[in-house]
């Protein structure tokens, strides 16, 4: 049974998480793979409605996605994408990474490799995991103008369209972890996070939704 505080501090984290940037074309979609294949559902209606000429998807597997995405994470987004419409010349497929920040390199090089200019890119990822995935690719490749985008919904309706409420809420603790201390270890921007957002962090933390943070950290 999930607490009545604890909804609420998840809700907090969250809202912190969302960027609300302004969608607009971009040279390229980069979509973070990860358990939910909504991440490809976003991209390919970016592809759609023309904000993009090219989609990157990229992600191996994880201890979540082993069983249910065996090929790796981005095969299958690739293959949840075609079946959306968007032709297979407009995806890249990048199969190695295993944390944002190889998903961001990686994804890097296999631009580079195939000679694609990057100006500015759309960071596709899940909705809770917006402003993390921003600092890392701020920090990684600063010289892109990046643009946060996913899927357009609630806390409730998100933790209903995944049906594991507590996973969720896992994430999104280990999410603000990451925005807390990763800035200290070299690997994301600074982001200046309010103290209802610290507050919500510990007692959710407190209360054991502790799955998804770092190990030795927790």
């Amino acid at each position: 049974m999930i607490s009545a505080q604890a909804w609420s501090d998840a809700q907090e984290l969250w809202d912190f998480q969302q960027m609300g940037h302004e969608l607009r074309p971009c040279s390229v979609a980069i979509g973070l793979g990860s358990h939910d294949l909504g991440v490809a559902d976003v991209t390919a209606n970016l592809y759609h409605r023309g904000l993009t000429p090219l989609i990157v998807f990229t992600g191996a597997t994880s201890r979540t996605t082993r069983e249910a995405m065996p090929k790796g994470e981005a095969w299958h987004y690739r293959e949840r994408a075609l079946e959306l419409g968007v032709p297979a010349d407009a995806i890249l497929v990048e199969l190695q990474a295993r944390n944002t920040g190889e998903n961001i390199t990686l994804s890097r090089a296999l631009l580079e490799e195939r000679g694609v200019p990057v100006e500015s890119a759309l960071l596709v990822s899940k909705p809770y995991e917006e402003r993390r995935s921003y600092a890392t690719a701020c920090k990684i490749w600063p010289s892109v103008n990046w643009v946060s985008a996913s899927a357009s919904m609630s806390f409730t309706e998100y933790v209903d369209s995944i049906q594991d409420a507590r996973l969720v809420i896992d994430m999104l603790v280990g999410a603000q972890q990451r925005l807390m201390v990763y800035p200290e270890q070299g690997f994301m921007i600074s982001q200046e996070i309010p103290q209802t957002a610290v507050a919500a962090f510990e007692r959710l933390r407190a209360e054991g939704f502790t799955s998804r943070l770092i190990p030795g950290l927790s």
